[in-house]
């Protein structure tokens, strides 16, 4: 007499299977919105704290050479930044949009010194497209 033929078996039901993949189905549709939320809204803490670090470096620079930055890369070769950030909404370290200083503020640069650069870059911006979670958009931070 066989013994086995009489053993229930120990693997699942396809039933069971299903109910246990419809289970994680529903509980990954509440979670995934929620983390794409949360990824967005870490792109957008990462722009502000860039965009406050390079307008930090900006304004130092301009308080030690007493003129602002002829372009962002100065900022680096004078080292007062180790790299131009990455803008985290757009990916990209050229898609900073500068703003040259009000007219009130630039001085007339003294012969020999850097005559030819322009009134240089006071502001930078963000040059991502599109509105923020808080409903302003990138550009205007």
């Amino acid at each position: 007499m066989n013994s086995s033929a009489h053993k229930p078996s120990r693997g699942f039901t396809v039933i069971e299977l299903l109910v246990v993949l419809a289970c994680i189905a529903l509980l990954l549709s509440i979670a995934a919105p929620r983390y794409i939320q949360h990824l967005d809204l870490a792109r957008e803490v990462a722009l502000k704290e860039d965009l406050h670090e390079i307008r930090l470096a900006i304004d130092h620079y301009y308080a030690d050479r007493g003129r602002y930055p002829a372009s962002l890369e100065d900022l680096v070769t004078k080292r007062y930044l180790r790299a131009l950030p990455e803008d985290p909404v757009t990916g990209s370290t050229t898609s900073w949009v500068s703003s040259p200083p009000p007219a009130e503020a630039v001085r007339t640069p003294i012969a020999g010194e850097n005559a030819g650069e322009g009134p240089g870059i006071a502001d930078v911006h963000s040059g991502a497209a599109g509105q923020a979670s808080d409903g302003s958009n990138y550009a205007t931070w």
